[in-house]
Formats: structure tokens, sequence, C-alpha cells
């Protein structure tokens, strides 16, 4: 799986690396900014599921990268102001220092907001088949990126903070905090490929429980992961009076959860058959990873 994943990733890569080239101006620190997150490591997990999920609708690469940048670039704004010392006050992602270590909290702003920008400009200036579709697909990305999806759910993690919580009001923060832009990845390629009311329940469905055995491993992961192999603190989630998955429920339940979710995850996917083959293996690897 390590392998596949990693000529998947150099495939994005070099489609992020068009979308997002070096460029020489008087503002060029921004163009800097910007590479120096969305390249500074990472698992592409949401360019990888929008890719597979357009497989299974006959698609390949070529025909969602622009949607699949754009949702990198989303997420990579999204990990900039998370790490900002008003909100997570990270030093370290990815091993490396955060982007205002780097370049300043003004820049760091900047650069976040510029790739949130950079996306729309991909996705509106793309050739589509189907313009009808095409504006579906992205409305559906701008919501799950914004108060209604994956700004909505960070802003109730924001509120939730040194208070006691319960199970629902915690799922709640991750449907959207991390499943939103988990669920566009698969959604898109559905919505704008037609996929049947079945298929896209399936597909929504998996996305779903894949977005919560995603986090509630991330949550166990900051309890007992390695530092070198996640490429930040452990325990920073303890530290700013987070309530996760595993201060919630305890480690144990943490981890029959992930396994309770990733079953109904691979099964959502059993309508498409073995079209679904990579998107099963992907599943059992990401909530067995260590990093």
């Amino acid at each position: 799986m390590k392998k596949e994943l990693s000529e998947r990733i150099k495939v994005i890569d070099k489609s992020l690396d068009l979308y997002l080239p070096e460029i020489e101006n008087p503002q060029s620190v921004i163009y800097t900014s910007m590479r120096y997150s969305v390249f500074a490591g990472g698992k592409r997990l949401r360019p990888i599921l929008m890719w597979e999920a357009a497989k299974i609708f006959g698609k390949d690469w070529d025909c969602v990268k622009e949607f699949a940048c754009a949702l990198e670039m989303i997420h990579t704004y999204s990990l900039i102001h998370d790490d900002l010392p008003a909100m997570d006050d990270d030093d370290l992602r990815r091993g490396k220092p955060t982007n205002h270590i780097v370049f300043g909290e003004d820049i760091a702003i900047l650069a976040g907001d510029a790739l949130l920008n950079k996306a729309f400009e991909i996705v509106t200036e793309a050739e589509y088949a189907d313009y009808k579709r095409a504006v579906k697909a992205i409305n559906f990305l701008s919501t799950s990126s914004g108060s209604e999806g994956m700004i909505g759910g960070q802003v109730v993690d924001l509120a939730s903070e040194g208070k006691k919580i319960t199970a629902d009001e915690l799922r709640y923060i991750h449907l959207l905090k991390t499943g939103a832009l988990i669920r566009a990845a698969c959604m898109i390629p559905a919505i704008y490929y037609g996929a049947t009311e079945e298929e896209t329940k399936a597909i929504d469905d998996f996305a779903v429980n894949l977005g919560i055995a995603f986090q509630i491993r991330d949550d166990i992961l900051d309890v007992i992961g390695d530092k070198e192999l996640l490429g930040k603190p452990i325990g920073s989630d303890v530290s700013c009076d987070k309530n996760t998955y595993v201060s919630l429920l305890g480690l144990e339940e943490s981890e029959r959860l992930v396994k309770q979710h990733s079953q109904s995850a691979v099964n959502a996917l059993k309508v498409f058959g073995d079209k679904a083959e990579f998107l099963v293996r992907l599943t059992e690897y990401l909530i067995n990873r260590n990093s």
C-alpha cells in the first residue's frame, strides 16, 4: 500500500506544482509561504480519495485533478490557520516548523487566505463537459469548506475547549471539522459524474464513516503515537484542553469505534464490487496507521 500511495502522491504533487508555481514578483513571499505548507509532506488523503472515487465512475486523475488539487489547498490552508497562536498554537507540522514560525503570523494568515482563493480560481477556470453539474460540485466544495462544514466544526471545537461535552456533540464537531472535506473528496466525483441515488448514498456512507474512523485514530495517536513518526508533539490535545474521543470515552472504547466505523465504511462500498477494492484496502491501512 505504501508504494501505491507514494506513486499517487507523485502524480498529485506534479499537478499541485503546476497550479502553484514559484512566482517572482513584489509579493513573491506569499507564493513561497503557500508552497512551503503545500509541499511540506502529508498523506494527500483527500486527493487520493477523490481520484479513487472517480475511478469507481470510470474516470481517472485528469478528470478530477482541478477539484482534487483545490481540495488539498483548502485542507492546507486550514492547517496553516489551525497552527496559529490564536488557534492551536503549534510550532511543528509534519516534522517541520509551522508556517507562522517561518514566515510570521501575518504572512501565514495571508498564505492561508491565498490558498483558499487559489482553490476556487482553479475550479472556476477549468473546462467542463457539463457546467450544470460542475456548478453543483463547486457549491459542494464551498459548503464543505465553510460555516456549515469545516469552519463550522472548527468554531464548535474552539467553543467546547475546557468544557464537558457529550459523545454526540463531539461527533458533530468532527463530522464537520474533519469529515466535511473527506466527504467532499468522495462526493464531488459522484455529483459531477451523475451517480445513481444508490451509488450516491453508498459513497456518502463510506465517506462519513471513514471520516469518523480517521479522526478517532488521530485522537488515539495523540495519546500513544510516536512524535518522530507523527511529525508533531504528542499530547497537544490534552495540553490545549480539547475534547477528544480518548478523553471522553477512553482508549479501549475509541479503538472499538475505529473498528466499527471502518467496517461500516467498507460495508458501504460493497455496492461497487471490485471497483472499490483500493478504497477498501486504503481504509484498512488508514485505521492501522502510526502517523
